[in-house]
């Protein structure tokens, strides 16, 4: 696959995934900074990774959720915790991801990502009521 269409396939993905209002976003604020940057993560993140056969989009996003956890990085943890939605993860899915994590990636951080998670479900549950 060319360049071209591993970015076509990431764009793909990265808006099944994350939502064409967060990718249109995105896309509206990339500057000549960072316009290398989203192109690479577009074309191998979401172009290569996210679209290979191994792993269900459902399973990508569950370890998605626990690394971004493991790592500390909060914004896209709450980023890829909307995004879960659309992936086909539950949110009782979630709740024993972040429980196996509190074991194998320390409890600050699942307590972190708990306190995340009650913020995002109820910021999802008011605009969808």
């Amino acid at each position: 696959m060319d360049d071209s269409a591993r970015f076509e396939r990431g764009m793909a993905n990265r808006r099944a995934v994350l939502g064409d209002a967060h990718v249109d976003r995105a896309t509206a604020r990339t500057t000549e900074v960072d316009r290398d940057f989203q192109n690479l993560i577009t074309r191998y993140a979401w172009g290569e990774i996210w679209d290979r056969p191994g792993l269900d989009r459902r399973t990508r996003s569950l370890l998605t959720l626990v690394m971004l956890l493991a790592l500390g990085h909060e914004e896209e943890f709450k980023l890829h915790l909307r995004a879960s939605a659309a992936c086909g993860v539950t949110r009782g899915e979630v709740i024993e991801a972040l429980l196996q994590a509190a074991i194998y990636c320390g409890v600050p951080a699942a307590n972190t990502a708990f306190r995340h998670a009650k913020d995002v479900f109820a910021e999802m549950d008011s605009v969808h009521s």
